[in-house]
């Protein structure tokens, strides 16, 4: 092995030395921005600032929506409630005369309030002049028609101003409590009266030997037989003695002779929601049982028509939730195999994840959003002094012009500014890099090749 001697090596090395030095251009290249004309292209810097960032977001600039299956509901169909169809008539037998009619009373009722419930119409009564009918845009204005509000099957009533107000299950009082609370809510006058204008919620039907078969409602005062009987025309047979009232109630059949009534030897009975009467001038439970089960095939039919249709419905829904469901799951397909025209920037230079970044849907997207959502810049090697947007002209006039934001976050506060610099399609996001970081790979490209100069030279 010929070992060279210092004399020999020190011109070799320093040749090798000269030789790098002088081609460091041609080693490492750094992106950089400078201002004015390079290659054809003006380039103008402008320091990122709260102002700046205002007259650059005046750009004109729609970010792309999402689509409207994402926005839409499987909603509540089409479908309507059926009717029961056409009620069976009811069955008539042949009865014998006998010779007492037996008594089976109903228990007791305990008196209550009434209760609001769906069906009932409700109307507010409030002063007819003032500012009150203005503010309330009209309602209290159409109370003074009489026009009610009636009770809906979720058992609200829909006002306007004030929205929906639950009512059902509540008596006066309380409905009024809750109304109270609405309008103060709702910075409107809250004087007001509340009253029931109709009652259709808890009703008595009728029938048999009276005057006017049909349904009496359950008003605010209790409603007792002999005034349902009254109300329905009274009864008509010739035989008082052998005529009886049969009462339905929760499943039990009770009996009461129209002469105990009439007579005062059995108490007045209170009837409640939902009670069936039945004045019966036969002898026998036929007939008044044959009416109670047509009322009860009725309610039946009437229940598995509604059972039905809410099946349809919950179909209809449902299907219409795997369509908006099959769409959303289209379109994602779509943005995977990037089958969908969207807005980008680019994010290169000293940052963690250097590519293109796409902008969201239905929001614009800051240059705080672009830094930090993508990972962030490499706090090592990025210099915070020289964070940069490129901005090209969309003046076809100034094609080749471009705006170069730099923002200086060497004092972190900068990054305020970042938060209300709004970003445009095709921007580019520049991070340069630091001085030592420059050098430093300068030097890693110098080393191997010093390296291998000093081998070939003590080779040779």
């Amino acid at each position: 092995m010929r070992v060279l001697s210092k004399r020999g090596i020190g011109p070799v090395v320093a040749l090798a030395a000269a030789l790098v030095l002088s081609g460091c251009g041609a080693v490492y290249f750094s992106p950089k921005v400078s201002s004015g004309a390079q290659d054809g292209t003006k380039v103008r810097v402008l320091p990122l600032t709260a102002e700046s960032a205002l007259v650059a977001n005046q750009s004109t600039y729609r970010p792309k929506e999402l689509p409207a299956v994402f926005y839409a509901t499987a909603g509540a169909g089409g479908t309507a409630t059926r009717g029961a169809g056409a009620v069976p008539p009811p069955p008539t037998n042949l009865e014998s005369r006998p010779t007492t009619l037996q008594r089976r009373l109903p228990p007791p009722v305990t008196p209550m309030a009434y209760e609001i419930g769906v069906g009932d119409v409700l109307v507010l009564a409030t002063p007819s002049a003032g500012n009150t009918v203005e503010e309330l845009s009209g309602l209290l204005a159409a109370q003074n028609r009489r026009q009610g509000y009636t009770v809906q099957d979720d058992g609200a009533i829909a006002i306007p101003d004030i929205g929906r107000v639950s009512v059902a299950g509540m008596t006066l009082d309380q409905a009024e409590a809750e109304l109270f609370q609405r309008l103060v809510a709702a910075q409107v006058d809250p004087t007001f009266s509340l009253e029931v204008a109709e009652f259709n919620s808890k009703r008595v039907s009728i029938g048999g030997a009276v005057g006017a078969p049909g349904v009496t409602p359950i008003t605010l005062t209790p409603l007792f037989l002999e005034e349902a009987i009254a109300n329905a025309g009274g009864i008509r047979s010739s035989d008082i003695d052998f005529t009886s009232i049969r009462l339905y109630r929760n499943g039990t059949l009770y009996q009461i002779p129209v002469s105990d009534l009439y007579e005062g030897r059995a108490a007045r009975i209170q009837l409640v929601d939902g009670d069936s009467i039945f004045v019966d001038t036969e002898y026998e439970l036929s007939q008044a049982q044959a009416y109670f089960e047509e009322q009860i095939r009725i309610s039946e039919f009437r229940q598995r028509a509604r059972s039905q249709a809410l099946a349809e419905l919950q179909a209809e829904v449902d299907l219409r939730r795997s369509a908006l469901n099959e769409a959303r799951e289209n379109y994602k397909s779509r943005v995977t195999f990037d089958a969908v025209d969207r807005d980008y920037v680019y994010l290169v230079g000293e940052v963690a994840n250097p590519g293109r970044v796409t902008l969201p849907l239905g929001r614009q997207a800051s240059l705080a959003d672009v830094l930090f959502g993508e990972g962030g810049f490499e706090n090592r090697e990025a210099n915070p002094g020289q964070i940069y947007v490129l901005r090209g002209s969309n003046d076809p006039r100034e094609f080749a012009a471009m705006d170069a934001y730099q923002l200086d976050a060497r004092n972190a506060v900068a990054f305020l500014v970042a938060t209300r610099f709004e970003m445009r399609p095709n921007d580019i996001v520049l991070i340069s890099e630091q001085p030592v970081t420059r050098w430093n790979r300068v030097v890693n490209q110098i080393t191997p090749s010093l390296i291998g100069t000093g081998i070939r030279a003590a080779s040779n």
